[in-house]
């Protein structure tokens, strides 16, 4: 099981965004646009695997690329794999696997908060929505940090 998952988004310009995912043993890249919202999609989907959700799904719009995340649970385990397809609306089987591998609960949303901890610290919430468009998605990433923290520290609910 990868230890040591890094995420970083990076804000590219107006609406635009290259997200980095990596592990000692394998690196993918990813964009998104403003016209979707990958950011609240992808707190909220760790937040509901966290959760014990079993499942979940995630799609950045990068017009017309699209990445889908897919997430499969049992226990404190994680299967994830990325998909790149040529358009949005395309099945899951036209799309070419970026990545896949699997991860700790702990460690995915460790490497999510952490991703959009730095992001809130380099471009401020004001700077995010200048370069974003859309606002910085606080209630997500905090919603996320409760429900990481809860699941590391139970005695603390």
């Amino acid at each position: 099981m990868s230890t040591g998952l890094r995420l970083t988004w990076t804000l590219t310009g107006h609406g635009w965004a290259d997200c980095t995912i990596e592990a000692p043993a394998a690196k993918a890249e990813l964009t998104a646009s403003h016209i979707g919202n990958a950011p609240e999609d992808l707190l909220n989907a760790v937040t509901r695997l966290m959760a014990s959700a079993s499942e979940a799904r995630v799609q950045f719009e990068a017009e017309p690329t699209a990445f889908r995340w897919f997430f499969h649970r049992e226990g404190d385990d994680v299967w994830l794999r990325l998909l790149e397809l040529r358009h949005g609306g395309e099945h899951d089987n036209a799309g070419t696997q970026l990545w896949s591998g699997a991860l700790s609960i702990d460690g995915l949303a460790r490497a999510v908060v952490r991703c959009f901890d730095e992001v809130a610290l380099v471009h401020g919430e004001s700077g995010y929505r200048g370069k974003w468009g859309e606002h910085f998605p606080r209630s997500e990433l905090e919603v996320l940090r409760h429900t990481w923290r809860a699941h590391r520290s139970p005695e603390i609910r």
